[in-house]
């Protein structure tokens, strides 16, 4: 038996999900797409059902992937060739007459219907009455109010879906429907007085000009705050001690077992000539390797991702988007595009993940691109501010304020010259709520593990291809022939070629190797900024093959390497 929830974004079907399926549950990518569903199991009487959490949908006439992936889902489970299979139409109470167009259209299907009636509980703070009986006499079907939130009606749910009917109704045009729903809503639903409560005032106040910005800003700067010392404290309290005590000496105990030197040697345990591992740099597959996604990235995936859950369960991030939504047109992307973007400072990794949540193939593109070049990473960061500060705070602005100008103009000539679609930012604004955190725990996890399962292993592959190609001496070649552009454009000494390619590997590091050479104070600045736009670290670039595929990373790196050449060149004549 297969059970789909479907239903609108935002009303509750992954909290449902999780009141179905306790913990035995996977997150896969709909087959050719980049769109993610996450399935499990149930037992229904003596029965185990698969349940699969349909992507939130708000009709079957697609306008974008995830509506695209629903119908299908749907298309692939009704009908006479389809058998024993039950949906679960997950329906916001509070927003009846929007949420019934989906359900007249799953309706309209030849597949059993069950109606859970979420937030059933906050239909009595909104002052509306609806009438079950009259409900279900319309529909056709049998419909249980729920509280996702706190299980209630869960179990009533689960009772029902063996009383799931098809009433096939008939086939109506778009004008039809909403006459029809129109009728339902008259008939079987009352609204009474009622006043706000204190948070629906601040959910009012989030998405206004003035105060939403304010908000927003706060937000955002305790969010990023909380992030870092949530990853930073994950790094030097728990992975560093690890690495360090732990996994240090078994490193150690390999290298004598290897003869300390040789092929095998680098290739496993990198360079540790100075006799204590520098996991960051000794760029092995067992040191660096395991340490920069585990240690490095996996801390602050988990930090920035508990706080965009948070922040996603309460109802903010759809707020957000709609604030910005008008400033992010202005670089082909829609207003959730600042999430991807406002994770860049964190780490890149995440950060391009996260922009599986845009729509169409361009705005990831262009998202992507901008991340990549102009969005710097807080390891990056904390050595412009110790390199480049020692000079004065007006040079790191120049950095920041560079990255800032070239993420505007960028992104408005990608958006003139990208070709596709980006479709129009269409998303419901929920009700502030304080979401419960064992779905929020859960939410993390799945998370989490899709990072550890997708880019550790892309992660061990590039940087086994690096150290090969680092044996056989292709990146002194890479630095031989661009010593006319680094020292002629550029303005930088030739040793300085060393640090930009080896930012390949690890930009903050790279930034270090310029310490001892005695640069200026401009050169600085035009050194950390090409730094910061030139290719990503390895970690990135894996993930931005994984994302983009290979004929559109080759696109992203010409952009890149274009666009870095020509603001180092001509912040070297400005300076």
């Amino acid at each position: 038996m297969k059970v789909l929830l479907v239903g609108n974004p935002n009303v509750g079907k992954s909290v449902i999900f999780t009141r179905l399926t306790g913990v035995h549950a996977n997150s896969a990518n709909y087959p050719g797409t980049t769109v993610s569903f996450l399935k499990g199991s149930m037992k229904i009487r003596d029965d185990v059902a698969e349940v699969i959490d349909v992507p939130g949908a708000y009709t079957l006439d697609p306008t974008n992937e995830a509506e695209a992936v629903a119908r299908r889902f749907i298309d692939e489970n009704s009908g006479e060739g389809a058998e024993d299979v039950i949906a679960i139409n997950v329906v916001d109470a509070t927003n009846l007459e929007r949420n019934l167009y989906l359900t007249l259209q799953l309706l309209e299907r030849n597949i059993p219907v069950v109606i859970a009636l979420n937030m059933w509980d906050d239909t009595k703070h909104l002052g509306i009455k609806i009438e079950l009986d009259k409900l279900a006499k319309f529909l056709g079907v049998p419909i249980v109010p729920t509280v996702a939130l706190t299980g209630q009606g869960i179990k009533g749910l689960i009772e029902t879906l063996p009383k799931a009917v098809s009433p096939q109704l008939p086939p109506r045009d778009r004008n039809q429907r909403w006459s029809f729903i129109g009728e339902i809503v008259l008939r079987s639903q009352q609204l009474g007085h009622r006043h706000h409560r204190w948070y629906e005032k601040l959910a009012d106040a989030s998405v206004k000009p003035l105060s939403g910005i304010a908000i927003a800003a706060v937000t955002l700067a305790v969010s990023f705050f909380v992030i870092r010392f949530i990853g930073e404290g994950i790094i030097n309290y728990i992975m560093d001690p690890i690495f360090n005590n732990l996994w240090a000496p078994v490193v150690q105990n390999l290298s004598q077992f290897f003869g300390g030197s040789g092929f095998w040697h680098d290739l496993f345990i990198g360079d540790i000539s100075s006799g204590a591992i520098n996991f960051t740099e000794s760029f092995g597959l067992l040191t660096s390797g395991f340490y920069v996604p585990l240690a490095m990235v996996l801390p602050y995936i988990i930090s920035f991702y508990l706080i965009l859950g948070l922040l996603e369960d309460i109802g903010y991030l759809p707020r957000l988007a709609v604030l910005l939504d008008s400033l992010m047109h202005r670089v082909g992307l829609h207003g959730f595009a600042i999430i991807p973007n406002l994770l860049g400072l964190g780490c890149n990794v995440p950060a391009i993940m996260a922009t599986r949540a845009l729509e169409s193939k361009r705005e990831r593109f262009i998202a992507i691109t901008l991340i990549s070049i102009a969005v710097p990473c807080a390891a990056l960061q904390a050595m412009i501010f110790g390199l480049v500060g020692e000079h004065g705070i007006q040079y790191v602005l120049m950095v920041y304020g560079t990255l800032a100008i070239v993420w505007v103009i960028l992104g408005i000539i990608l958006n003139k010259t990208t070709k596709g679609f980006s479709p129009e930012l269409l998303i419901e604004v929920p009700p502030y709520r304080l979401p419960p955190l064992r779905s929020l725990l859960r939410k993390l996890w799945f998370r989490m593990k899709g990072f550890v399962k997708e880019a550790v292993p892309i992660i061990l592959y590039a940087i086994l291809a690096i150290n090969l190609l680092n044996m056989i001496g292709v990146f002194e070649a890479i630095a031989d022939l661009t010593a006319p552009i680094v020292s002629g454009v550029l303005g930088l000494p030739k040793e300085a070629i060393t640090a930009l390619v080896i930012g390949f590997l690890r930009k903050d590091a790279a930034l270090g190797l310029l310490a001892p050479l005695a640069l200026t104070a401009g050169q600085l600045v035009v050194a950390s900024v090409v730094l910061a736009m030139l290719f990503p670290c390895v970690a990135a670039f894996v993930v931005m093959l994984r994302e983009l595929g290979l004929k559109d990373l080759m696109k992203a790196m010409a952009i890149m390497l274009a666009a870095a050449i020509i603001v180092g060149g001509t912040l070297n004549l400005i300076l």
